[in-house]
């Protein structure tokens, strides 16, 4: 195949062999549930979503592995904040995160673990650090057990730093640690945290530490060496640099690339919680649909940086819905079935381009200029050219996740079956609207116009009749 990506470990772009023939292993760093979701987590699960579509376009079994981390410290703090158990804050926030994903059409993983339910497996990694010599119990009776970074003499190559320039890793104390930028595998039950949020082990009652969490179940479901390991560029350090290391010093192949997605930022700074800078799904819904919440987050290329604006997303909404009415005006000139996906063929520039480190970005602009050809094919009577762009353009919009004809999205507002509905609704009115221009009746014919636009509704008048878009309403 001819996938080049951008490796964060080689800070290159190289050419993507999968490990195994016809098939590909990727782990996506999920979220820690310790509130709901904003889009700039979203942007992560989208962006992996398309990456996995194209592996799967080039014909590989994709074996995808997005986890959760229902366990750390801000998620204990905030339990013992509203007096509540941990997994029940977790559990909430994972339900409003798949609600999310599937609001703007984020494929089901392979597998969803929870990190409490790895436990074992957790342990058995650590056994097998201290018997190589990259782990050891803390010797003040706290149950820590911290990894030896200079044991590791490779420590920082993912991130591109050196050990002596590193500070203090600030997971536990430094009290027991041999070196202040040990890093913490278990941590030991304290008096300050929850009591029902702790596990027995030979090292005394604790709990796993958040980089421990993603080596233990990225082997447990993709083995000891994989493909692809995701996640955002806020993560390089120290979270991935520490997974590398304690992987790696236990034999592990671990991950062969790294993919790594950028930022989306408000205000100049990323969205974060702590911050209090964040804009989620729900309040976007009320200004654009979730079609185009996603095409908003999938067009740029995954590394760059996002600088959120509500006039950039409208901009962006824009931009889909030019595409969405052609599609549609297609589909009700020559029919569905003359329009269908796999009708319609790959622009050379867009498989161009989103085989050169998934350039999304450069490949929406061919689909954009393929719509542009085919509404002039549309113009001169050329039905054959006009159908035959309209299959294409669905047909790259799908490896986006976003062809205006898929089931997702002709739920209007993703919120239920109501096309049909709406159609039958919008059809009687416009008939009613075509009697009254019929008779001259020119009041009536507006009258009836204005009361569709004040739903949503928008009504081209065109050679072949009326063709009408639905609009979420602003506000």
């Amino acid at each position: 195949m001819n996938l080049r990506l951008h490796d964060t470990s080689t800070r290159t772009v190289r050419d993507f062999t999968p490990r195994v023939p016809g098939a590909a292993s990727v782990y996506l760093c999920g979220l820690t549930v310790q509130a709901p979701p904003h889009i700039g987590h979203l942007r992560g699960g989208v962006n992996y979503d398309v990456l996995r579509r194209w592996l799967t376009h080039h014909g590989l079994d994709v074996n995808f592995v997005r986890n959760v981390t229902d366990i750390d410290d801000k998620l204990l703090a905030k339990a013992l904040e509203h007096d509540r158990p941990f997994w029940s804050i977790a559990y909430e926030n994972e339900r409003l995160l798949a609600a999310d994903y599937a609001a703007l059409g984020v494929l089901e993983p392979t597998y969803e673990p929870r990190a409490t339910g790895h436990i074992p497996e957790m342990l058995t990694l650590i056994g097998e650090l201290i018997e190589k010599g990259h782990a050891y119990p803390a010797g003040d009776g706290s149950g820590d057990v911290y990894f030896d970074v200079r044991s590791f003499p490779a420590y920082g190559s993912l991130s591109g730093q050196r050990l002596d320039h590193m500070q203090a890793a600030t997971d536990a104390p430094e009290r027991a640690k041999r070196d202040p930028r040990d890093f913490a595998l278990w941590k030991g039950e304290k008096p300050t945290e929850p009591s029902n949020a702790f596990w027995d082990t030979q090292y005394g009652r604790g709990r796993p530490g958040w980089h421990l969490e993603c080596s233990a179940m990225a082997r447990r479901y993709l083995g000891d060496t994989f493909d692809i390991h995701g996640g955002g560029m806020d993560l390089v350090f120290p979270h991935h640099e520490n997974e590398v290391a304690q992987s790696q010093a236990a034999g592990l192949g671990f991950a062969r690339y790294w993919v790594h997605v950028g930022m989306l930022n408000l205000n100049g700074e990323k969205m974060a919680k702590s911050v209090g800078n964040v804009v989620d799904l729900t309040a976007l819904r009320k200004h654009v649909r979730p079609v185009e919440v996603r095409y908003y987050l999938a067009v740029p290329h995954y590394r760059s940086k996002i600088d959120y604006t509500e006039e950039a997303l409208k901009e962006s909404a824009s931009a889909y819905r030019r595409l969405e009415g052609f599609v549609r005006r297609a589909a009700e000139r020559l029919g569905a079935d003359e329009v269908r996906a796999d009708l319609g063929e790959l622009s050379p520039d867009f498989v161009a381009a989103m085989d050169e480190d998934l350039n999304t970005s450069a490949a929406m602009g061919a689909v954009h200029e393929v719509t542009r050809e085919g509404n002039s094919a549309a113009d001169a009577g050329d039905d054959k050219a006009f159908g035959f762009a309209a299959a294409s353009v669905r047909r790259m919009l799908d490896v986006f996740g976003l062809d205006p004809l898929s089931p997702q999205w002709t739920e209007v507002d993703g919120g239920g079956d109501l096309r049909g509905t709406l159609d039958a609704l919008v059809a009687l009115t416009l008939e009613q609207r075509q009697a009254a221009r019929s008779r001259r009746d020119y009041p009536t014919s507006d009258m009836l116009r204005d009361q569709l636009t004040a739903a949503g509704v928008q009504v081209e008048d065109t050679p072949h009749g009326p063709r009408w878009t639905y609009e979420t309403k602003k506000g």
